[in-house]
């Protein structure tokens, strides 16, 4: 393996993904720590023990050292150096299936290989410099998903396959272009889009006309086919081998690759076009198995994305706050197709995967949204810790002339009222994650918030509210109808624990803003916006954003104890164990 990645890369992986093994497994109450002397102890059934220096957080969470990890198997305490030998203790500790096992041990090698990489590749960066980088480009300096531990795990991808794929790897690509049969194949779009116009402009006059003659050449019409886009690691391992009778019969025909170049987002399925920024991002399925799910493409949300699309921008364009006074971004997936295989679709409970093979999604580029002097990122780069050890978010806000409250503050002002107002105003919800949410900066500050990929994570409140009225049994259908707690764990979960956690311990551990400080800003915010809607009043009391508690959703405890590595006819969700204090939650009323 001829790489640049040394041994002592690969020994810090391991450091720091035990040090979150721990904490995110004592979050879930997977396992349990005792304090005594200084130390948390971890006692398992086999006689091993941990210790560790650590610091409690809010929301019943931990920051730990992960140069203070020991473990003693016999009489002496020795430095921990693997996060696998951790798994393998713990693996009838918790109730582990050995086929269980067996894959997340490939899944955490693959997750420490993955890291070890990112650092060899960062070691010498100062985080200073990403403040110049590119949205498309500050992407691939992510270090993954923060609260799931085997985040980059990528079953399905060969080491060549992670070179040339993984989004650090910042290596740009070209498409592969097919031609589907207007019999099996469905394109699907916002009224103001209609196919021809749509692909004329991502391929060009040239290419249009170039793959036309592919067509004729074998002796078919091009108006009885759709042109789409795939991936070439999909193409290779799932659509030659699993729908070679399709290619045979002439209903899906190779053209040849594109002449745009994409670079994968952290998604790794999404892609900007770096040749023209202006075009629209291209979402596309591979059948790899990485955070939880097969990252393929959903057959029903395909088909009704430019519908989810036009329903959730109309909320926007009819409603001035969010029109005028927020200036809410929401890239809209304006055109999609999809291909269902023709065996899979007749299998009654066919695993969610073999139904998410074939399509694609035409997604409005943030670029085109962004006034003079605006810039882009994901919420997930406010995360951001270099090698260096300084904060990217702490760096936005020296540049912006902000000290960390001041900078919190106008970013808590930017998110969370377009979010809220969706909420309880209109019973729908995003999951505003680390990828999904976009904060749009002006002179380093948070200015305007962008949310994203519509097809996945919309839902909807199931309770009899006027504003739901209008909705098709059909879209209702795919957005899913949450209770009034599930609705706003979407907020809770999907940001504030997801995310604004790790966020609050980033800026409690430099010193810039205490936590209790970070949390009580975000109440104020949201008690601030409800104070503006007062004839709101019975929703939030329905969506009650500060009660005591949540039930507590697990993403690891998922997989590693109640899914497993099974295959499902749905995508797992995440695992609910327990409550977890809320830190917004105070004596005070809820509701002003």
């Amino acid at each position: 393996m001829e790489t640049n990645v040394k041994k002592r890369h690969w020994e810090i992986a391991n450091k720091r993904l035990l040090a979150k093994m721990i904490a995110e497994f004592l979050y879930e109450d997977m396992i349990s720590a005792e304090k005594t002397d200084g130390l948390y102890h971890l006692s398992l059934d086999g006689g091993t023990m941990y210790r560790f220096q650590a610091e409690e957080r809010l929301m019943d969470s931990y920051w730990i050292d992960p140069d203070s990890i020991q473990i003693k198997t016999g009489g002496e305490w020795t430095n921990a150096k693997s996060a696998v030998v951790f798994l393998l203790e713990l693996q009838k500790e918790i109730g582990i299936k050995p086929f269980t096992a067996a894959y997340l041990i490939e899944e955490y090698k693959r997750t420490l290989l993955a890291d070890a990489h990112i650092m060899a590749s960062q070691e010498n960066q100062r985080t200073e410099s990403l403040l110049e980088i590119d949205y498309a480009e500050l992407e691939g300096e992510m270090t993954g998903h923060p609260w799931i531990t085997y985040n980059k795990g990528r079953i399905g991808f060969s080491y060549t396959d992670y070179l040339q794929y993984a989004p650090e790897q910042k290596k740009e690509v070209k498409l592969d272009w097919i031609a589907v049969s207007r019999e099996k194949g469905s394109f699907h779009s916002i009224e103001e889009v209609n196919y021809e116009d749509l692909l004329k402009s991502e391929l060009g006059d040239s290419l249009w006309v170039t793959f036309q003659k592919v067509l004729h050449k074998k002796g078919i019409q091009p108006e009885d086919y759709f042109f789409m886009p795939v991936h070439e690691w999909q193409w290779n391992h799932v659509l030659v081998p699993l729908f070679s009778e399709e290619l045979f019969e002439k209903r899906i025909v190779y053209l040849g690759k594109g002449e745009d170049e994409y670079l994968p987002q952290q998604s790794i399925r999404t892609f900007v076009n770096m040749k023209d920024k202006m075009k629209y991002h291209v979402k596309l399925p591979m059948s790899i198995l990485n955070t939880l799910v097969y990252r393929g493409l959903p057959s029903e949300r395909v088909v009704l994305a430019p519908e989810i699309t036009q329903h959730i921008q109309g909320i926007r364009d009819r409603d001035s706050f969010l029109r005028d006074t927020c200036r809410v971004v929401l890239p809209g997936e304006i055109a999609s197709m999809n291909y269902a295989h023709p065996d899979y679709t007749k299998l009654q409970g066919a695993p969610y995967q073999f139904l998410e093979m074939l399509g694609v999604i035409w997604r409005e580029s943030i670029y085109s949204f962004l006034d003079e002097g605006e810039q882009a990122i994901t919420l997930a780069a406010l995360l951001y810790v270099g090698e260096d050890g300084e904060s990217y978010a702490l760096k936005l806000a020296k540049k912006a002339g902000l000290n960390a409250e001041e900078w919190t503050k106008q970013l808590f002002d930017v998110l969370l009222p377009p979010l809220l107002h969706y909420l309880y105003q209109y019973g729908t919800v995003f999951s505003p994650h680390g990828q999904n949410t976009v904060v749009i900066l002006k002179d380093s500050k948070p200015h305007r918030l962008a949310v994203k990929d519509f097809v996945d994570d919309v839902n909807i409140s199931d309770q009899p509210l006027s504003e739901l009225e209008n909705i098709s049994a059909e879209l209702k259908n795919v957005l899913r109808s949450e209770a009034p707690e599930g609705l706003c764990q979407f907020i809770f979960t999907g940001l504030f624990v997801c995310h604004f956690r790790y966020l609050a311990d980033i800026l409690h551990r430099s010193r810039e803003l205490d936590e209790a400080v970070f949390w009580n800003m975000l109440r104020e915010t949201i008690l601030s916006y409800q104070a503006q809607f007062p004839e709101l009043k019975e929703r939030f009391e329905l969506f009650d954003l500060l009660r005591p508690s949540f039930k507590k959703l697990c993403l690891n405890r998922n997989r590693m104890i109640e899914y497993g590595y099974g295959d499902g006819d749905d995508r797992p969700h995440a695992s609910e164990f327990g409550r977890v204090k809320n830190p917004l939650a105070t004596g005070k009323p809820a509701v002003v």
